[in-house]
């Protein structure tokens, strides 16, 4: 396992495994967003960029802080090759829309990423699970 800064890298977990968690903080860096839970690990959500793609978060819809303090009720990821309603680009070659939802007693949010790239590249999400060791 590899340090990173206070915190031992773990393997790809599924998003799923968010469910039932209480989440305590959540960080939002440029495109990715780090889950901080109650019992002592950390989720980041984000893409390993390369050269010849682009994976970032499209859009966010409800309210982060709904997610804190409260058990994590439904953690769902969804992925389509289609676009959603009402959008539409003029040009895409090889791209994929990936969908979280989560949802506490407070509240639903979706975070809905795009990824495009020329068809060599990945442009699925990553979501890895972070120890928290005391520093």
């Amino acid at each position: 396992m590899q340090k990173i800064k206070g915190c031992i890298k773990m393997n790809h977990v599924n998003f799923e495994e968010l469910k039932g968690k209480t989440v305590l903080s959540i960080e939002r860096e440029a495109d990715a967003l780090i889950f901080n839970c109650s019992d002592g690990y950390s989720y980041k959500l984000y893409h390993e960029q390369d050269c010849c793609e682009s994976v970032v978060i499209e859009s966010i819809t409800g309210d982060l802080d709904d997610l804190i303090g409260n058990e994590i009720l439904v953690a769902e990821e969804s992925i389509s090759d289609k676009n959603p309603d009402n959008v539409s680009f003029e040009y895409q070659d090889c791209f994929t829309w990936t969908f979280y939802k989560l949802a506490t007693i407070k509240g639903w949010v979706d975070i809905r990423w795009y990824g495009e790239s020329n068809g060599y590249y990945s442009i699925s999400v990553d979501f890895i699970k972070y120890e928290n060791i005391p520093e």
